[in-house]
């Protein structure tokens, strides 16, 4: 019993002394998702890779039909042809469809890379942001809210929108 009493005692400075030192601390949080859902330098970003995403799509679509084509085509012509015209024609296919894979993959590549380039500067903006608006209003923290179970306190969102420009 005196066991239990002293266990409990112990966690009770504890929690008293944790709320304590986050008391002293100033903490606030913002909305990063809802930031970065309507910055105009994200919508535009999205456009730029949306329109290079269509132009990949359309080469690979084009690739695809012409395999599909010269399938059709050998396969009509099978048993007209010698043997040795449809072995090249068979390694014909393969390498083209070893192309059109290689393709899909560079394309993805592309687009990752472009993606990263795009965003690494617009993400650079938004945490200075966030970083000024925090430090002019005296924080300590600012958190993410979206990472957070319970967002209690200030919230900067509209003040980092506006130190952004919009």
């Amino acid at each position: 019993m005196m066991k239990q009493l002293k266990c409990l005692l112990i966690a009770t400075i504890f929690f008293l002394g944790a709320n304590q030192i986050f008391a002293q601390s100033k903490t606030a949080h913002v909305e990063v998702n809802e930031i970065m859902s309507k910055m105009p330098a994200i919508l535009e970003a999205q456009k730029q890779l949306e329109k290079l995403g269509v132009e990949y799509q359309a080469v690979y679509k084009t690739m695809g039909e012409e395999y599909q084509a010269k399938i059709k085509k050998y396969e009509g012509e099978v048993t007209t042809v010698p043997e040795k015209l449809n072995i090249e024609r068979q390694k014909e296919l393969q390498d083209l469809q070893k192309r059109i894979q290689e393709y899909g993959q560079k394309a993805d590549e592309e687009l990752q890379t472009k993606k990263e380039e795009l965003m690494k500067p617009i993400q650079e903006k938004i945490i200075a942001a966030i970083q000024k608006v925090g430090k002019a209003k005296g924080f300590q923290y600012v958190l993410n809210s979206e990472s957070l179970l319970l967002a209690d306190g200030p919230n900067l969102t509209a003040d980092v929108k506006k130190e952004l420009g919009f």
